[in-house]
């Protein structure tokens, strides 16, 4: 391939149909008909020397060399993009669409706050809530599927950290919180008192996981012990966490600032936990080509506002 004759349109067209998985959704994104948008898939497919895309029943499926080409020209053109933006931002004026990454709990304390100042800024910005259903959010943000990532990643930030001035990401902590033992109000672990480790690996325990995994930090921690809980069940939302809760004798453990966010927070009762965790750290994460961005630091400065709201 000549990269000096390469058609540099190709690359947002590419990049359009790898974000929609069809040729008539990347065409109204990119305000082309469908003949052109395949028409230029095709000169592309010739240009690199081998298909990139083949034909399915749900769509466009990429090849792996496809996969595999994806990110580094989305990085270059989100790079280029922020490059080109204006140099101030002034939400009154200027439409953006923002896509932010955060779990369940993370959305329904912190959106309402949101939502009231950008009402109150008269801000012309449009907000996408993806659900996050990982620890670990680097690749959603490398790849451009998400602006901004909110919750409790400590696999990521200490990456990130240890990589110092070689980052590709930036942090900013919101907030912290600690992790408490809930139960339903009249559960007979619930009267005052100390929680003993026997009383607490003996129960029957419900996990909230996003990502599905059938341990967490607290088996990690009892199995540094020696020991082990029965997980009865695993969930991936606080709400319905806290309603099998408060209907059941299932433990569950949760960070103490959320339990608000379970919608059961009277019916609900804490104790502190037998074995020693860490703080929950609740970080905002961001690519380094965004850092720039007059908007993106406004959103930042926007999110740190609502956090610190929604957990006072």
């Amino acid at each position: 391939m000549n990269f000096r004759t390469l058609d540099l349109n190709l690359l947002r067209v590419f990049d359009s149909v790898m974000a929609e998985g069809s040729l008539t959704r990347a065409a109204l994104v990119l305000a082309m008909t469908q003949p052109a948008v395949s028409h230029a898939i095709r000169r592309l497919h010739e240009t690199v020397g081998e298909p990139l895309f083949e034909r399915s029943a749900h769509g466009m499926k990429p090849t792996p060399r496809a996969l595999a080409l994806w990110p580094p020209v989305r990085a270059a053109l989100s790079g280029l993009q922020g490059a080109l933006a204006p140099s101030d931002f002034t939400p009154q004026r200027d439409p953006a669409t923002f896509r932010l990454a955060m779990a369940d709990a993370t959305a329904a304390l912190m959106l309402p706050p949101l939502v009231v100042e950008l009402e109150r800024q008269r801000a012309l910005a449009n907000l996408r809530v993806l659900p996050l259903t990982t620890r670990d959010p680097r690749r959603l943000i490398e790849q451009g599927d998400c602006d901004l990532a909110v919750g409790y990643f400590p696999e990521a930030i200490a990456h990130i950290d240890a990589q110092g001035s070689d980052a590709t990401m930036h942090h900013a902590r919101l907030a912290q919180t600690r992790y408490v033992c809930v139960m339903r109000q009249g559960h007979p672990l619930a009267p005052p008192g100390h929680l003993t480790l026997d009383a607490f690996c003996d129960a029957h325990h419900l996990l909230v996981s996003f990502s599905g995994r059938p341990h967490g930090f607290v088996d990690q921690a009892l199995a540094g012990l020696g020991r082990q809980r029965r997980i009865v069940l695993t969930v991936n939302q606080f709400f319905t966490a806290g309603r099998v809760v408060t209907r059941s004798d299932l433990l569950t453990v949760l960070p103490e600032s959320f339990l608000a966010a379970t919608g059961f927070l009277g019916e609900l009762v804490t104790r502190d936990l037998p074995i020693e965790l860490g703080r929950v750290h609740i970080e905002m994460l961001w690519h380094l080509r965004r850092d720039a961005d007059p908007a993106h630091r406004w959103l930042r400065g926007l999110i740190t506002g609502a956090e610190s709201a929604a957990l006072s």
